[in-house]
């Protein structure tokens, strides 16, 4: 099956309040040592969906450290590379910036059209 599966993660999670202020709220910790990507990894993954593009922009480095190339999901050894991190173009102009979920996929229709899907 030749599935793209995106999980947008961009969310500033602003209605976490303190926990999502120096992080994306998919960053944010769960249950001591889980973050909140790791549902929809998981999910992902045991639902047989091994092509993972993750779609970031808010904050991102903590959740990509925790990503990495997708090991803890077995991601490392399937589509190339492992699960990959999309960030959106960051030009001179915050709008620039994914305004929503149509405009992510718009920004991203080059690399999913590279999928193949």
């Amino acid at each position: 099956m030749s599935v793209l599966t995106l999980i947008l993660a961009g969310g500033a999670g602003s209605r976490l309040s303190i926990l999502g202020e120096k992080r994306a709220k998919p960053a944010v910790p769960f249950g001591g040592k889980y973050r909140i990507i790791d549902f929809p990894l998981s999910n992902a993954v045991n639902s047989d969906l091994y092509r993972i593009a993750v779609l970031t922009q808010y904050r991102p480095h903590s959740l990509m450290q925790h990503i990495g190339i997708g090991e803890p999901w077995d991601l490392n050894r399937r589509w190339p590379n492992g699960v990959q991190m999309w960030q959106p173009y960051r030009g001179r102009k915050d709008q620039d910036w994914y305004r929503g979920t149509a405009d992510a996929l718009y920004q991203n229709r080059n690399f999913i059209a590279e999928a193949g899907c």
